[in-house]
């Protein structure tokens, strides 16, 4: 794991607590250039915020503390269509 990656996964488990409040929680996947692949689990996956929380606050989160050019990917929907 480089420096990045650490980053990134130090600052979703700084986030993670917030969505363990609400009954949910964050997985990080990988980090492909400047993308950062998640799955929201628990009540996260599949609420209609889901793509605001992870845009306005993880995204953001991200690109204000680790860097500017990263982009939240979430992959929630894709596990969730493999598993019907």
């Amino acid at each position: 794991m480089d420096d990045l990656e650490k980053k990134v996964v130090e600052a979703i488990d700084y986030v993670r607590p917030s969505l363990q409040n609400d009954g949910g929680d964050i997985d990080y996947v990988r980090l492909e250039g400047n993308k950062v692949f998640v799955k929201l689990r628990g009540a996260c996956a599949g609420c209609m915020m889901a793509e605001m929380t992870l845009k306005n606050g993880v995204e953001r989160m991200l690109k204000y503390n680790v860097s500017e050019d990263l982009e939240v990917v979430d992959l929630t929907m894709e596990d969730m269509q493999k598993d019907n």
